[in-house]
């Protein structure tokens, strides 16, 4: 890698900058969107509350093992939730453990995904709970459309199963079942080799192999109940259901079509060029959520807006320890990002998703500065002194997003919008980086 072009003293990088140098990059406003936002206001008191409402403890009885499989990343209070879920498990008498429901995440490996847990705050000491991690599996039947069922070798051993998942759209694929508890069965549950079989015929056949291999896996009767969860715009809890598992194919639509009333998006409709600050899997699944932003690294998903051009990922977050997945689906990174770039951590989500395009390398610039004026000098429009700009922090923080004063109409008289202070340029530091906003 330190033979790109655009290293530190490479001969190109000068040219490079020459042809970039007098690109105009415009000055900014800082505007807040809004979005709604119903919250749960006591998290603990209303999970305890609809677990004890919805019968699932009769189910168990002193002495069983319970299997909890937690996967996903980024959702807030998912760690206090499962400790107060091993808390309750303890009190009706049963020996609960965890285990990691992700497929191919952490490298597709079983320290590996031990750490992905850690990152989430969920070890041993903070739950109650012995983690258990295998990427072992066994098959526990066939689904309709003649996919194997595996269940996490632990899992599969223990005397019933609890899921724990956020309900959300999901980022390559729409459907009535998407991210959530069918998903982490098909998939977490299934590992690996789960993963990699639903994928298998690509991102189009998803919905189908999802319900199939859930419904299997259902009727097995391993699967006691699950922990849904709701997030508004705000990336805050605004519903928690527990949900026995033979309701899950019911129940699970309603849920998605809540969440997609809930997701946030970027409120302008175009945008010649698109900054996000950082990716990483700890932000989403795919580096970034492909829904806020517009831009899809599949065929099975498009959205009428935001319509982006051109789009630049300046930086990789810390947590997603150089897993730079959805990189590809950008025009422009920095050599900053490229450094970091892991492909032991990378690669494995890419094959068994069958998506090659999510970890593709964009153009890589020595900083900042260049790679934003790339974006802007390739976005085709008659005069680049009146580029449509945005710049975010990362998909889960859009509360907040600075935009090209141009734009200072659009967002006055946009539902949604509020323009706060007035126009300033972007601040840079001596090595061409931007300066935290």
């Amino acid at each position: 890698m330190e033979g790109h072009p655009c290293a530190p003293g490479a001969k190109s990088a000068g040219f490079i900058e020459g042809l970039l140098k007098d690109v105009p990059i415009p000055r900014v406003i800082k505007v807040r969107q809004r979005f709604p936002r119903p919250r749960l206001e006591d998290v603990e008191g209303t999970f305890l509350a609809n677990l004890k409402a919805a019968g699932v403890l009769s189910r168990l009885s002193p002495g069983m093992s319970i299997a909890v499989g937690v996967g996903s990343r980024g959702i807030t209070n998912q760690p206090e939730i499962v400790r107060l879920l091993v808390r309750e498990l303890k009190a009706a008498g049963t020996k609960p453990f965890l285990f990691p429901a992700m497929g191919s995440h952490g490298g597709a490996t079983a320290p590996g995904q031990v750490e992905v847990l850690e990152r989430m705050g969920i070890t041993e000491e903070t739950v109650g709970a012995p983690i258990l991690a295998t990427m072992e599996t066994v098959k526990m039947g066939e689904a309709e459309n003649s996919l194997p069922v595996w269940f996490d070798a632990h899992a599969a051993r223990a005397d019933g199963i609890v899921l724990i998942n956020r309900v959300k759209p999901h980022v390559a694929f729409r459907g009535r079942y998407e991210s959530g508890l069918m998903k982490m069965i098909a998939i977490g549950l299934g590992k690996q080799k789960g993963a990699d079989a639903c994928h298998h015929l690509g991102m189009g056949r998803m919905e189908e192999n999802i319900v199939a291999v859930g419904r299997a896996a259902l009727l097995t009767g391993r699967i006691l109940f699950g922990v849904a969860l709701l997030e508004n715009g705000y990336h805050e809890t605004s519903r928690i259901e527990v949900i026995p598992g033979e309701g899950f194919e019911e129940r699970e639509p309603e849920l998605q079509e809540e969440a997609k009333r809930l997701e946030p998006r970027i409120l302008f409709d175009d945008l010649d060029v698109l900054v996000i600050d950082e990716i990483g899997k700890d932000i989403s699944g795919t580096g970034f959520d492909t829904n806020v932003v517009g831009r899809y690294h599949t065929p099975y998903i498009t959205a009428s807006c935001p319509r982006v051009t051109r789009l630049a990922i300046l930086d990789l977050t810390a947590l997603t320890h150089g897993n730079a997945n959805g990189l590809g689906i950008a025009d422009f990174t920095t050599l900053r990002v490229f450094k970091k770039f892991d492909f032991e951590q990378t690669y494995p989500n890419s094959l068994t998703s069958t998506v090659p395009l999510s970890v593709k390398i964009p153009m890589v610039l020595p900083n900042d500065r260049l790679a934003i004026q790339a974006a802007i000098k390739t976005c085709n429009i008659p005069d680049l002194n009146l580029v449509g700009f945005g710049r975010i922090k990362n998909t889960s923080e859009i509360e907040f997003m600075e935009v090209s004063e141009n734009l200072l109409d659009i967002a006055r008289g946009a539902d949604g919008l509020e323009v706060l202070g007035s126009a300033y340029p972007l601040p840079f530091d001596k090595a061409g980086n931007l300066l935290p906003p």
